[in-house]
């Protein structure tokens, strides 16, 4: 399953920026709903918010690390937990979608404007939704475990 999650939102990033290149000048903006939904082409330098924005390099390096800690829990992760194997498929491919646009185009190709957060991409959401499914689960767990525990108690 990591490999298929890791392909299509891969693919689906690279594909979606690869289109916006070719259809976009840099900073063009096309409202799809004006004032709620545009389609802007821009480069992002920096990481979430444009934290860090022109440390390229550390960013490669923190994307690097965390890469090599999904892969870890991943491994670690029992397989009848798919969700959470999922939701760990999902943070790593879209991180591996803007760590490819650092190394290769020095920025990662941002597109996705709602007007009222900053423009994102693909990737993004893959990370978004990969976390919030990893909290979920975790949080789960914990409640799990405080009902076991409050079981035994008694």
């Amino acid at each position: 399953m990591f490999g298929i999650v890791m392909a299509v939102g891969l693919a689906l990033d690279q594909l979606s920026k690869y289109w916006i290149m070719g259809h976009f000048a840099y900073g063009q903006s096309l409202p799809i709903i004006p004032n709620v939904f545009h389609l802007t082409y821009i480069l992002n330098t920096g990481a979430a918010f444009s934290i860090l924005s022109e440390h390229t390099w550390l960013l490669v390096v923190i994307s690097l690390f965390a890469l090599v800690g999904v892969f870890w829990y991943y491994r670690k992760t029992p397989k009848e937990q798919k969700v959470k194997r999922f939701a760990l498929a999902c943070i790593a491919s879209g991180a591996v979608g803007n760590l490819f646009d650092r190394v290769y185009y020095g920025s990662v190709r941002d597109f996705l404007d709602f007007r009222i957060w900053p423009i994102f991409n693909i990737a993004d959401c893959f990370v978004v939704v990969g976390v919030g499914l990893l909290i979920a689960c975790l949080a789960k767990e914990i409640y799990e475990e405080g009902k076991a525990e409050k079981k035994g108690e008694k």
